[in-house]
């Protein structure tokens, strides 16, 4: 064998001879076959532990959400006879209302300002009554307060737990419509009250309260004087403190300590609360925080009462998702308006001519930082013009607008620009409208545009283009087609010039720190 040339792959070595142990090229293959499956081995390992751990993760967050999902009871969304025909919602990217109900029942209460839990009885009445309604592009929060006092047409409801119907009332107060079955009552009569049509609806009690205020490590509030409530047990010193628990519920329920002792002040203070609630958790990142959010989610999901849709956790989280990064200036707490009942200066009725933009800015999915849009339809309430008889409602047409050419149009000139008549004229003409004419008129404010039988759709079209209110738009039975009054907030541009609708309202934005003043009751 000796002279034989080495194998090829040997370099010279006769590599298959030699044993295990034998020689440098034996070592080196050993040794590099070993480091190779040793690799492969610890690769297997890490990827074993990290499925288990990402197992165990997923296995956690299900237990999580089935625990959350559990601590949910739910009720029927509307209990009225005219049930909502809308479409269902997205959650994530549809306009979203949501009714918020606080009753006063005491379950979970100990004794106190406030009774025992054996004090109530059914669901009790609704001491809270919010509409908080999101904006599709998750630019705009707008919550809507319900004074419990508020006087209202109450609907036909059934009890889903006994079958029983309540009778339906011309005027009723809101706060009592819980009692006929629960909130999906509650739900059906601010339904007929604003023409909307209410997605979902969360009912908390005095615990909620109590807990959530604690789970978030209190929450700021502030009040004028020192407040030593024996009706409530709020007790404050003047200037700001924080609230939890026990005191944050007696901030919220206290009646005669804020305003002028009624529910308006106690209204006012809630907004207040809410306002100082969101700074807080905005400033504490709560809402990208998942171990805090979780433990909220879990305090609510204990103490609420919701509908069946919104049931499953996830609905919350897409709802907190939508909050998360709405400008704490575009979140707008209001009061719906509204005026003393004649014959009961006690109850509040709604002021139908103020409380009509807020429920048209609801209903077009705008801010209450927005101007108001246009409308949407010819139909109006009667309001008396200067210089002109009173207009009428008159039921809206079907009819679609005829053309501009053929369309009877006075410009009414009742601003304190005598070309201004003109200048309206040359834009109507621009746009079509050969027929119009102007004329001077008494000076008013307001612009309004009225309308001869016919000629409703006409004037919706008319109204579009100006930016006219819906409630500016009005029937007349001396209107010969139609007449547009340029008020003074037309006075320039080819748009009225209307301020903030939030300006109109009594509330606040969340960014807005206020000091409630005390009644001295």
């Amino acid at each position: 064998m000796t002279g034989q040339p080495p194998r090829e792959g040997t370099d010279g070595v006769a590599g298959d001879s030699a044993g295990p142990a034998g020689g440098p090229t034996g070592a080196v293959r050993a040794g590099r076959h070993v480091r190779h499956r040793g690799t492969h081995r610890r690769l297997r390992l890490t990827a074993i532990l990290l499925a288990s751990v990402l197992l165990a993760a997923v296995v956690f967050v299900a237990v999580q959400v089935i625990r959350l999902q559990s601590n949910v009871s739910t009720l029927p969304l509307n209990l009225g006879e005219a049930q909502s025909s809308a479409l269902p919602v997205d959650s994530s990217t549809d306009p979203l209302q949501i009714l918020v109900l606080g009753t006063d029942t005491r379950t979970g209460n100990t004794g106190g300002a406030f009774g025992d839990e054996e004090l109530s009885s059914g669901q009790g009445n609704s001491d809270v009554m919010m509409l908080v309604a999101l904006s599709a592009d998750r630019e705009n929060v707008t919550v809507v307060s319900f004074p419990r006092d508020l006087l209202v047409p109450l609907p036909r409801c059934i009890d889903p737990e006994t079958d029983e119907v309540s009778r339906a009332v011309d005027l009723g107060q809101l706060n009592g419509a819980l009692k006929e079955g629960g909130p999906g009552c509650t739900v059906a009569a601010i339904n007929e009250l604003t023409d909307l049509s209410i997605d979902h609806f969360m009912m908390a009690d005095f615990n909620a309260v109590k807990e959530l205020s604690s789970t978030l490590g209190g929450v700021e509030v502030c009040v004028e004087e020192a407040v030593d409530d024996e009706y409530s047990g709020l007790r404050l010193p003047a200037g700001t403190s924080e609230v939890e628990g026990e005191q944050a519920l007696a901030f919220l329920r206290t009646r005669y300590s804020f305003g002028d002792g009624g529910d308006t002040g106690r209204i006012a203070a809630q907004q207040s609360f809410l306002a100082s609630m969101a700074r807080k958790v905005r400033a504490e990142g709560t809402l990208t925080n998942l171990p805090k959010l979780y433990s909220i989610a879990d305090v609510v999901t204990r103490n609420l009462t919701v509908d069946e849709e919104l049931s499953q956790p996830t609905e919350l989280l897409r709802i907190a998702d939508r909050l998360r990064n709405v400008d704490l200036g575009n979140i707008a707490f209001v009061t719906v308006p509204t005026q003393p009942w004649v014959e009961d200066p006690n109850r509040l009725v709604l002021d139908e001519d103020r409380a009509a933009p807020l429920f048209d800015a609801l209903r077009q999915d705008r801010g209450l930082s927005e101007s108001s849009a246009a409308p949407t339809s010819g139909s109006g309430r009667a309001t008396a013009t200067p210089g002109k008889e009173q207009t009428q409602e008159q039921p809206q047409e079907q009819t679609p607008a005829p053309d501009p050419s053929i369309v009877p149009l006075l410009v009414l000139n009742a601003t304190n620009d005598p070309n201004r008549g003109a200048d309206v004229q040359q834009l109507l003409l621009d746009a079509g409208y050969t027929q119009a004419s102007p004329l001077q008129a008494e000076q008013q404010e307001t612009t309004q545009i009225l309308f001869g039988a016919g000629y409703a759709a006409a004037a919706a079209e008319l109204a579009e283009r100006f930016g006219v209110q819906a409630s500016q738009v009005l029937y007349s039975e001396t209107a010969n087609g139609l007449e547009l009054v340029v008020g003074s907030d037309l006075s320039t541009g080819t748009s009225v010039d209307r301020p903030p609708l939030s300006s109109a309202l009594d509330g606040q934005t969340a960014d807005q720190k206020t000091c409630q003043a005390t009644s001295g009751f």
